[in-house]
């Protein structure tokens, strides 16, 4: 007897508006053109404006000669430099104030975020009020403060104020000594690297011996005792040895060390206290949002206060912090443009002013201090990704 096939063929899909999968696919077709539509007339209007008004565009003034001085720079720079270089130097100010801001900024917000909660009723109510002034104070204010009225305010260079280890302040800036490692320093660097290459090793040993057997290892002490070890002895062997270079004052100023004008010092130093005061409110709303159990649960094993809030409370606050911690740190990053208010030469305040005003290639300069925002926000975002999907908890 023949069998009767009963299935059923698959009904033919129509295109119809009443469809949602159809009519998002429209919807999205048709917002796709309109962003090229409306950059295409974007582009054209400008040309057309830059035609009427008899300007030039492109980027070829990036080879001419920017003609102007910068106080601060990690590199050499004169008059007779080129406007790509300008470019630089206020690139590379600007991620060494967002660098140094961001580390800091990071251990004192934890500090903060921590005394907070503390039992101890002084400490925590310092914490507080610390945070609820600096947060409520905007912080162009705080860098006028910190740069006129403390900066600007020290002494004459010939009455600085002399700190241990020949480190001086005064209305010029912070002075500090210059280290001076010979050619076989190198070695003590390579010795660094292997040491910290070591202390990943340990501590991935140490995470599957943990899940395999339960035990814990004391990974930081044991990788910090092997990378110390390891560069007192390349230090001793290969000879290697340092040199510092103090400050010395001559007839108008200091000559030798590392020079730090007010404007980098008051920027960073308003970077740090100003955005430490947010990661303090984000570390204290992450340790909170942990359960009590797991407070309980540690103190019930026998383990003290600190070590409960090092192994317990922290790592499970991490995967609540990172996200709002990202966002602090892009903030302080964009925050750091706020330096052209007080003159340090940071990317705004050198390309998209100086160099803007002499060259008059507004969109070119805009169009590359932009990108460059992005590009250091972007850049934040991913590795700050990354981290949050190493501490982001494993359902199993």
């Amino acid at each position: 007897m023949a069998s009767i096939d009963t299935a059923r063929p698959a009904p033919t899909r129509r295109f119809s508006l009443n469809d949602p999968v159809f009519r998002g696919i429209v919807y999205q077709i048709l917002v796709a053109v309109s962003v090229v539509l409306f950059v295409a007339w974007i582009v054209n209007n400008t040309a057309a404006n830059l035609q009427a008004q008899n300007k030039t565009s492109g980027f070829d003034f990036l080879g001419k000669t920017a003609g102007f001085d910068i106080s601060f720079s990690l590199f050499p720079w004169s008059r007779a430099s080129y406007y790509w270089e300008a470019f630089l130097v206020g690139l590379t100010n600007t991620m060494l104030v967002a660098a140094i801001g961001i580390f800091l900024a990071t251990i004192l917000g934890f500090a903060l975020g921590i005394a907070r909660l503390s039992s101890n009723f002084i400490i925590a109510r310092l914490a507080t009020i610390y945070i609820e002034t600096i947060r409520n104070i905007p912080l162009l204010l705080q860098l006028f403060f910190w740069y006129f009225a403390v900066l600007k305010a020290m002494p004459a260079v010939r009455n600085s104020f002399e700190l241990p280890y020949d480190i001086f302040i005064n209305q010029r800036g912070l002075f500090l000594p210059k280290p001076l490692p010979d050619d076989a320093f190198s070695w003590v660097w390579l010795a660094l690297v292997v040491g910290i290459a070591a202390w990943i090793g340990i501590r991935r040993w140490a995470k599957a011996r943990l899940e395999r057997t339960g035990k814990r290892f004391p990974v930081f002490l044991s990788g910090l005792t092997l990378t110390i070890a390891l560069i007192a002895i390349v230090w001793l062997l290969s000879g290697a040895h340092v040199s510092f270079e103090p400050p010395v004052l001559e007839r108008f100023n200091f000559k030798g060390g590392i020079a730090l004008p007010p404007e980098f010092v008051a920027l960073a130093f308003g970077l740090v206290i100003y955005t430490a005061a947010f990661i303090a409110e984000t570390v204290r709303s992450g340790i909170l949002a942990v359960s009590h159990g797991q407070t309980e649960a540690a103190q019930s094993l026998g383990l003290k206060e600190n070590d409960r809030l090092r192994l317990v409370v922290v790592p499970q606050a991490m995967r609540v912090i990172v996200p709002p911690l990202t966002s602090q740190y892009l903030n302080l990053t964009k925050n750091s443009s706020l330096g052209a208010a007080i003159g340090y030469p940071e990317l705004v305040n050198v390309f998209s002013g100086t160099a803007l005003n002499q060259t008059g290639r507004a969109i070119e300069i805009i169009a590359m201090t932009m990108a460059v925002y992005l590009t250091l926000s972007l850049l934040t975002s991913a590795i700050m990704n990354w981290y949050n999907a190493r501490v982001a908890l494993v359902e199993r």
